[in-house]
């Protein structure tokens, strides 16, 4: 229903979808007494998140993790990060969910040791929301000061809503866009999953393609 509205009615309905989500809120609230540089709560528990509501399941059905993400290249050792890590277990404690916490500012010191790709740094926690493998998973919101909600969505919020899952190669390999759409599929079979393009990416037309983060009063 929200997928054809226009983009501002779109982000309306993002907070209303997303505030049925009990935990993905708590996890919101906890989250900001970090005060984490350029947080977001990202990827998988926001999209599920719409995905449920949308097709009438529970809000936080089939939700594996809740993932925040930051930026400080100030200090790239797995020590400070692992510090930050383990003070974010102390805050989420007591939630029926696991959260996990990443410095994107260390990405490209573990990326292609996991998928056997090279990323290059990431210059903010923006640019490593960019690179998701689907660009479904290209989202990321976290509360302003104000009450209001900062929302990241370079691919808009149409595809979220409209469930479809849509490639995004422009650093993650095939292989992964592939299997985490198998596995979305078998939660949430109504998805429609779109193939992988062949030949190879054009960087240019993914950052034509991006659009700036929005905000919710």
């Amino acid at each position: 229903m929200f997928g054809r509205l226009p983009l501002v009615e779109q982000l309306d309905g993002l907070r209303s979808v997303l505030s049925r989500n009990e935990v993905l809120t708590d996890v919101m609230a906890r989250a900001a007494t970090l005060e984490l540089p350029g947080w977001y709560v990202t990827a998988g528990c926001l999209f599920q998140t719409v995905w449920n509501v949308v097709t009438d399941r529970p809000p936080a059905s089939g939700i594996k993790d809740y993932d925040i993400f930051y930026f400080d290249d100030t200090d790239l050792s797995w020590e400070a990060e692992d510090a930050v890590i383990k003070a974010g277990q102390e805050v989420f404690a007591g939630l029926p969910a696991e959260v996990e916490i990443r410095n994107e500012a260390r990405v490209h010191l573990w990326y292609e040791q996991k998928f056997g790709v090279a990323c290059p740094p990431h210059d903010s926690t923006e640019a490593a929301i960019d690179s998701f493998a689907a660009t479904t998973c290209c989202l990321g919101v976290r509360p302003d000061h104000d009450g209001g909600w900062r929302v990241y969505a370079p691919h808009g919020l149409s595809d979220v809503f409209n469930l479809v899952v849509r490639p995004n190669p422009v650093l993650a390999p095939r292989e992964v866009y592939e299997a985490k759409a198998e596995r979305w599929r078998d939660e949430w079979p109504q998805l429609t999953v779109l193939p992988w393009p062949d030949g190879h990416p054009d960087a240019s037309d993914h950052a034509a393609s991006s659009s700036p983060a929005g905000r919710l009063p």
